[in-house]
């Protein structure tokens, strides 16, 4: 067993946890870390970086939707001896307009420490974990990607890919495109789900749907106009980043929603 540790940032978020588990599980020494957990981290408190990072020598670094990361923060990582560090980006960040990981990947790229990059396509956890949930359990998906596929990648896979570049030789350098097996529209994600619940699941991909559903704001027009940026790219590839740093398949989504069904994700 390593005798080094490995700083998990938002270990009780999707990713953040499975990575903790998979490194856990590999016999590395983990210090798991989040607002609320047993060593705490706030990217509010600068009070809080030091004594996380402390005797740290890899770092999974990520920060929540609409939370910047700090490049103080990676100075005094890099500071504390943190030698190598995986960062959680996303797939078209350039097209979505997204300054906060871009931003992020310029901090790392400028760091000391052997970096890896991680830009991970749409989470399949988006519909069960995350914001999909509760239209989901409500019957009704209203998002503005129209018939465009997208390749949903499982957690999972990404907590794999970033435990291999936490531990492994030969990822420093990389950024990473992780998507799932095939692309599909949303509307037939939303109906591999309702296949899996047993129940009917109405998916509307249209701009007027979600911007009416939203009061005509002028903060959905934006949302509407980023996601039709999007869509112009058309169906998103599939990558065989999973397959070639795990040496596995990555989920199939149908494989991701019968388990999430069966862990009554979306039970009423």
């Amino acid at each position: 067993m390593t005798e080094q540790v490995i700083l998990v940032l938002g270990a009780t978020g999707s990713t953040g946890r499975r990575v903790a588990e998979l490194l856990r599980a590999a016999g590395h020494s983990v210090r798991a870390a989040s607002r609320s957990g047993a060593t705490t981290f706030d990217w509010g408190r600068p009070d809080t970086w030091a004594p996380a990072l402390s005797g740290a020598s890899a770092l999974y670094l990520m920060a929540p939707d609409g939370t910047p990361v700090d490049p103080a923060f990676v100075a005094l990582a890099e500071a504390q001896g943190v030698g190598r560090i995986v960062l959680l980006s996303s797939s078209g960040i350039e097209i979505m307009g997204d300054e906060r990981l871009m931003a992020a990947e310029r901090t790392v790229r400028d760091s000391g420490a052997a970096w890896t990059i991680l830009r991970p396509s749409w989470f399949a956890q988006n519909f069960d974990e995350g914001f999909l949930q509760p239209a989901i359990t409500a019957g009704e998906v209203m998002l503005p990607m129209g018939d465009v596929g997208q390749a949903f990648v499982d957690a999972g896979d990404i907590a794999a890919v970033a435990a291999a570049a936490l531990t492994e030789e030969g990822h420093a350098g990389r950024s990473y495109e992780i998507t799932g097996p095939r692309s599909l529209p949303f509307g037939e994600a939303v109906e591999i789900i309702g296949r899996a619940i047993g129940r009917e699941l109405r998916y509307l991909g249209g701009d007027e749907d979600y911007i009416a559903a939203q009061g005509f704001s002028g903060q959905a027009i934006a949302e509407a106009k980023t996601f039709a940026a999007l869509r112009d790219l058309g169906d998103q590839p599939v990558s065989e980043a999973v397959s070639q740093v795990t040496g596995r398949p990555p989920k199939p989504f149908e494989t991701y929603a019968r388990e999430a069904a069966a862990a009554g994700a979306w039970r009423p």
